[in-house]
């Protein structure tokens, strides 16, 4: 797995064990055809020192973290950045950051409440394969 990343390079932290986001990594992964993400979950070591250098240590493990340079966005402001970044169609939700952050951020927490319920758990985090590996941070 990487450790060598460009600077500027946006980070996805994710929960290692929860069905729906490594289905969102599943996701992301095929539709960023020039390789600019790099992926930690949020329960690894690397994950947890980001958390730090950027604030949000003891970050609850229930949202997606987007760290691109020094800006940092969870929960539905880090999909719709993710969306953006990747083009494409996925631009189309752009405009959903105008909506007010609190009723994203509410439809959000639903779904993060119930994922595990409706979606599954892991019993340990995804293990990447193939040319994606070298795109996950140790």
């Amino acid at each position: 797995m990487g450790t060598d990343i460009p600077e500027d390079a946006p980070i996805v932290l994710f929960d290692g064990v929860c069905n729906l986001c490594h289905g969102f990594v599943q996701f992301v992964v095929p539709r960023d055809t020039e390789g600019q993400f790099h992926f930690a979950s949020l329960q690894s070591d690397v994950g947890q020192q980001l958390l730090a250098d950027h604030g949000l240590e003891g970050h609850d493990l229930d949202s997606v973290v987007l760290i691109e340079g020094d800006d940092v966005y969870v929960k539905s402001g880090a999909v719709i950045r993710i969306a953006r970044l990747l083009g494409g169609v996925y631009r189309l939700l752009g405009p959903c950051r105008y909506l007010p952050r609190r009723l994203r951020d509410w439809a959000y927490d639903l779904v993060a409440e119930h994922r595990y319920r409706l979606f599954g758990r892991k019993e340990q985090c995804m293990m990447p394969t193939g040319n994606v590996q070298e795109r996950f941070l140790e």
